[in-house]
């Protein structure tokens, strides 16, 4: 996903989804100790910097350089 549809999304939908890509980055790596072959070998890496974009978004977002949209209840 591109940091531009990651920074519509609010601070709880983007805690969500770090919370899914942790999870399957695991999951990933955990088939790759067990000498499986992975149907997808760039998911990893595909993985790593969606986290890595989530990270950042939080870190400008806790900084007050860009903040994220409010939840709308």
């Amino acid at each position: 996903m591109k940091a531009a549809e990651l920074r519509e999304r609010t601070r709880q939908e983007l805690e969500e989804r770090l919370a899914e890509l942790q999870e399957e980055l695991f999951n990933l790596r955990f088939q790759m100790a067990a000498h499986s072959q992975l149907e997808d070998p760039h998911a990893i890496r595909r993985a790593r910097r969606e986290i890595a974009r989530i990270h950042t978004l939080l870190r400008e977002d806790d900084r007050g350089e860009r903040a994220l949209p409010n939840a709308e209840s």
